[in-house]
């Protein structure tokens, strides 16, 4: 200790010691009251904390601070100390982001808690922002729920605090979607968005350039006129380096200012500080840095971190090096607003995500894929749901869709619907989608049954019909259909579609009978077709049925009824099927056919569509008779040998990373024939692929495309390995290593094998690092012709070789891949007291079109994918239900439906009688010579039977004006030249015409109010 130093320490002592040699306190008043000082680097000091709604814990033990044997984090402690932390010092701020967390606490607090926290908001102190229910993945999730789910959080904070958030924190997702960047950041008004995970060359190379914050330009369609202001965090969200951890029992150094104590270090500890700040500062544009102080759980007792932050702040601004103050992302926002600097371009997304040569984080995008399927299930559900809720009358007090809002919106969670929690959390979150399910269920039962017993026309207060649902017939399951039809008596088959159009499609039920009829609303016989149900189906049905309901069925269904079903949009059709003697008019028996290697090629397809088979069963010839398409193709399954993290590099496989070593061919057993079975309907291949792998393939006469099902599982680990399966479909497509991948099922990204268009890449995984999240699907181009493969849910997907398409299917590994979750992705499936490896049963879709004409496709079958037709089951004795019910429905004018090219995402009753109206354009600009273009929808002949009174267009989250967003949404200035743009959207709606035009890729919100008097509403 230097001679001044000890002349000072002896001088305070001599002052402060009193009578009987003790010491007096000294009180410190800290200025804390810095504000942006011009010409200095201003250092802002962001404290957060980043509340995971799911993860190690479930949400409900992370909030109230249970199980902490796993993680010691209780939300609760957050929040309750945060509020006298604040109160303590005026000039202190905080963020809070997950609103799960934050409404729950709120229901909570008393009248003056609550006022106390308008006023921190008010204030300015305490700000809500991104403002979801929870910090949403950007990779597996469809954009209809992120909108969705953004939207419960964004109207509660208005709707209770009168705000609106301006900033988008998604500081810990896997990786960023385009789509997060222009359609949940620009157009729910948001001015920036904040972010960490990109790979980590583009992080090295953003540093050595200072592009670390860009404007991010992430729809081709909308150009500049969708940019947002994108920050990339140097490091992590957390702390800057240098030990700046504050929590109770973290290894920081406190400020330690007292001089009359040991340890002294408030001249280290602005070193520190200022140290941190240059090297920021360094490789950051204009003179102003955030330093994020928090992480995971943090301010357990937020008192803790304001100490030290209060300290810093006080003796950093003394020393005079830089400026230190307490801020908010919207405070460092508006501050390089201001500094009027033109910023760096950034287009496209940032996928995939690598944080280590051998790391990429790939795998969750098939990880868990059937908590993926069931996420997309309720997401389509929960849409026709509220639908139907708005036909009856939304309730005041009874059933509601909103339990099944809540559980979809906490799915939507960046460790939940991307499979990298711990399984117990897994297994919580499906439990919440099905109890959000059932009371979802009923309230659709009792909708349908009063539009069928009254249409629309009058008003329904207690129907007598009793509708059924079969949510398990993916697993050949449906007891209401598995009935031995006695004579008089018939099952009722209620057809829901809820989509804006006219659908045909093919229906398959479970039935017992081989003598079966099948009659429409106006009693007219249609055709049908029965195919015996496969043996692996059956198994797979009595293991999951004993499993989930706890005994076993009495009787197995023999054959799959297929019938055709034509309904209309925005409502239903109704099918009666009977038990009728065999006679002509019965449905048709498939021919079975077992194909031995003896015979020679075989063709299956009744219509346009045709698929040849060569000897070896091996698909070799699509052919469609009306678009002249004839290509060559193969579909194979092979695995990937999850690394074990033994190597020189102990990177394992895991629920995050996908990590193969060494790739199996899956041969098919060919002592086992394939089975076809052709009808009237459709035409089926049965393949047992071996004893893991069952592939059914499907050409439907009226149908351009081929359907694919498959059952995977338990994927065999006695080897010692884990297993990544995938399925490849090869042609001789000369790709030219380019394919495109949806972005969260909006927009399709051109990818290149091994390349990436902004920055250099280091090719270290050419599997792994060349996988994309597909949410929609996956297409490749030759310039005469595409093909495009289509998906039910969430997949990892990529062009591995020209000419190839493969989807991850199925992923089941023996080790954890270090990322936190602590816990090998090894799921099973227990029934009674046997449990083996998860079995999953899905779909994919496969088309070939000429160039230029694939969009079309895609956009229309993928939105009948993600609506599918909805199935309600009843019965009717005697032949009278066309004198009780209305057999056939439409909310819509009879003679209207939407344009082809426009989807309606949301039609819900609000809490106010309001009723939420959400249009959507499926196309991009350019991306169809025809649908490409500029629609119209006409809102009268939506609602023909109810008078709209007023319409408000808003943001896309519902939760201001879109005029009001527009006006006061930061315009960014970008490096370069200014774009050459024609961006088309539609203009305001004419309140007497009520005509919404919708320009390509636009989606359209708004609010409005009927006229009750003129409504005929159903209650």
């Amino acid at each position: 200790m230097g001679p001044v130093r000890l002349a000072l320490l002896l001088a305070a002592a001599a002052v402060l010691l009193g009578p009987g040699g003790g010491a007096e306190g000294l009180y410190i008043p800290y200025n804390t009251s810095a504000g942006v000082v011009k010409g200095k680097l201003n250092v802002h000091v962001v404290p957060h904390t980043h509340d995971d709604v799911g993860w190690l814990k479930t949400v409900d033990q992370y909030y109230v601070g249970s199980n902490n044997s796993i993680q010691g984090a209780c939300v609760q402690n957050v929040l309750d100390s945060l509020v006298p932390a604040l109160l303590k010092d005026e000039n202190r701020k905080f963020i809070y982001v997950e609103q799960a967390f934050f409404q729950r606490w709120w229901r909570q607090q008393n009248d003056i808690i609550k006022d106390t926290i308008k006023g921190l908001l008010s204030s300015g102190r305490l700000e809500l922002i991104n403002g979801g229910m929870c910090m949403h993945d950007e990779a597996t999730v469809h954009y209809i729920d992120m909108i969705d789910q953004t939207t419960l959080g964004h109207r509660f904070i208005k709707e209770e605090f009168g705000l609106i958030p301006r900033i988008g924190w998604q500081i810990d997702p896997f990786g960023h979607s385009a789509v997060q960047a222009y359609l949940l950041g620009a157009e729910v008004g948001f001015d920036a968005f904040y972010f960490f995970r990109i790979d980590y060359q583009d992080r090295d190379t953003r540093k050595g350039t200072k592009e670390l914050e860009v404007i991010w330009r992430g729809s081709k369609t909308f150009g500049s006129s969708a940019d947002i202001f994108a920050g990339i965090f140097p490091k992590n969200y957390e702390p800057p380096p240098g030990e700046f951890y504050f929590e109770v029992d973290d290894d920081s150094p406190v400020v330690q200012d007292d001089p009359l104590l040991f340890d002294y270090n408030v001249e280290q500890r602005v070193n520190d500080f200022v140290a941190a700040a240059v090297a920021q500062a360094n490789i950051t544009r204009t003179n102003h840095i955030m330093f994020t102080m928090g992480t995971d759980f943090k301010y357990q007792y937020a008192e803790s971190w304001f100490r030290q932050m209060d300290k810093l702040i006080h003796y950093v601004n003394k020393d005079g090096r830089v400026n230190a103050l307490y801020s908010t992302p919207s405070i460092y926002t508006d501050a390089k607003f201001a500094s009027n600097e033109a910023w760096p371009l950034k287009t496209n997304d940032f996928f995939p995500y690598a944080d280590k040569p051998n790391a990429y984080w790939t795998g969750y995008f098939t990880s868990r894929p059937a908590l993926k399927q069931y996420v997309r299930m309720m997401s389509g559900y929960y849409l026709a749901a509220r639908q139907l809720e708005f036909f009856k009358g939304r309730s005041k007090s009874g059933l509601t869709t909103d339990s099944l809002g809540d559980a979809l919106a906490l799915a939507q969670h960046h460790d939940a619907v991307t499979g990298t929690e711990k399984q117990h959390v897994a297994n919580d979150y499906a439990k919440r989608l099905s109890i959000g399910y059932k009371k979802a269920e009923e309230l659709v039962s009792t909708s349908l049954a009063c539009l069928s017993e009254s249409g629309s026309k009058s008003r329904c207060s207690s129907p007598k019909t009793n509708f059924g649902q079969c949510p398990l017939l993916n697993i050949t399951y449906c007891p209401h259909s598995e009935l031995n039809f006695s004579p008089g008596k018939s099952l009722v088959v209620l057809v829901y579609n809820s989509l804006g159009w006219k659908r045909e499609d093919v229906l398959r039920i479970p039935v017992m009978s081989d003598s079966i009829v099948v009659h429409d609303s106006e009693g007219r016989e249609i055709e049908s077709q029965l195919l015996p149900i496969a043996n692996t189906s059956l198994y797979t049905r009595d293991k999951h049925v004993k499993a989930y309901l706890g005994a076993s069925s009495a009787a197995k269904p023999k054959f799959w009824l297929a019938f055709p079903a034509s309904v209309p949009p925005l409502g239903f059709n109704t099918y009666f099927v009977s038990s009728e003697k065999k006679s002509a008019s019965v449905s048709s028996p498939s021919s079975l056919y077992s194909q031995g290697s003896e015979n020679s090629n075989l063709q299956i397809g009744q219509g346009r569509l045709k698929l040849q088979y060569d000897a070896a069963v091996a698909l070799s010839l699509y052919s469609d008779s009306k678009t002249q398409v004839q290509a060559n193709f193969e579909q194979k399954y092979k695995y990937y040998i999850g690394q074990d993290g033994n190597g020189s590099d102990p990177q394992a496989s895991g629920a995050y990373i996908f990590r193969p070593n060494g790739t199996v061919p899956i041969n098919t057993d060919s002592q086992v024939h394939p089975t076809i079975l052709r009808g009237p309907i459709l035409d089926e291949v049965h393949r047992q692929i071996n004893s893991w792998i069952y592939q059914i393939t499907r050409v439907y006469k009226g149908k351009d495309y081929v359907e694919t099902e498959f059952i995977i599982g338990p994927i065999p680990i006695d080897d010692g390995n884990g297993k990544e399966l995938s399925t490849e479909i090869i042609t001789n497509m000369a790709t030219n290593r380019t394919f495109y991948t949806d972005s969260s099922g909006r927009d399709f990204i051109k990818r290149v094998r091994d390349y990436r268009s902004e920055w250099k890449i280091e090719v270290n995984q050419p599997i792994a690092g060349n996988y994309y999240p597909v949410n929609l699907g996956i297409y490749v181009e030759d310039g005469s012709k595409e093909l495009s493969v289509l998906v039910d849910r969430s997949v990892g997907g990529s062009s591995i070789k020209d000419g190839q398409i493969e989807l991850m299917l199925h992923r089941r590994l023996l080790h954890d891949d270090g990322r936190g979750v602590a816990e090998a992705l090894n799921e099973t499936v227990c029934s009674i007291d046997q449990c083996e490896g998860l079995v999953i049963e899905g779909k994919y879709y496969l088309k070939i079109d000429p160039q230029g004409e694939g969009a079309r496709w895609r956009r229309t079958f993928g939105q009948e994918i993600y609506s599918p037709l909805l199935l309600a089951f009843s019965e009717q004795d005697g032949g009278n239900w066309v004198n009780s019910h209305v057999p056939s429905f439409s909310a819509m004018d009879p003679t209207y439906s939407l344009p082809e090219n426009v989807a309606l995402l949301t039609l819900q009753e609000l809490e106010d009688g309001s009723v939420l109206l959400r249009l959507a354009h499926l196309y991009e600009a350019g991306e169809h010579k025809d649908l490409s273009a500029l629609a119209s929808v006409d809102l009268k002949r939506v609602f023909p039977d109810k008078k709209i009174s007023k319409i408000v267009e808003t943001s896309l989250s519902a939760n201001q004006e879109r005029a009001a967003m527009e006006k006061k949404r930061l315009k960014w200035k970008v490096e370069g030249p200014p774009p050459g743009e024609n961006v088309v959207r539609g203009g305001p709606v004419d309140p007497s015409k009520l005509v919404v035009n919708l320009g390509p890729m636009e989606i359209r919100t708004f609010i409005i109010s009927f006229d009750h008097g003129f409504t005929q509403h159903l209650i």
